[in-house]
């Protein structure tokens, strides 16, 4: 899971993501998946990623605690898998 630290990411251009009180909703133009984010913290490193060159960098600039690195890292590992965020 180390590897995503150091991983240049995006949102991948065919999601949209709608902003909520609880976090957001991302929707896959594509694959017609929906996914929720469910705080606005990831909301926050999802929409930084393509300004950061790294995960790390994204999570630092959101400041989200390193101890909770590993919960966003498992986070980030499923929205890659739901082809919400990929590799730049």
């Amino acid at each position: 899971m180390r590897r995503l630290l150091t991983a240049a990411l995006e949102v991948h251009p065919q999601v949209a993501l709608r902003p909520e009180p609880f976090g957001a909703l991302a929707y896959h133009y594509d694959n017609r998946r929906l996914v929720f984010l469910r705080s606005r913290d990831m909301l926050k490193v999802v929409e930084s990623l393509s300004t950061h060159p790294t995960l790390e960098e994204a999570l630092v600039a959101s400041e989200i605690e390193p101890q909770r690195w590993d919960s966003f890292q498992s986070a980030i590992d499923s929205l890659i898998s739901s082809e919400i965020i990929r590799v730049r």
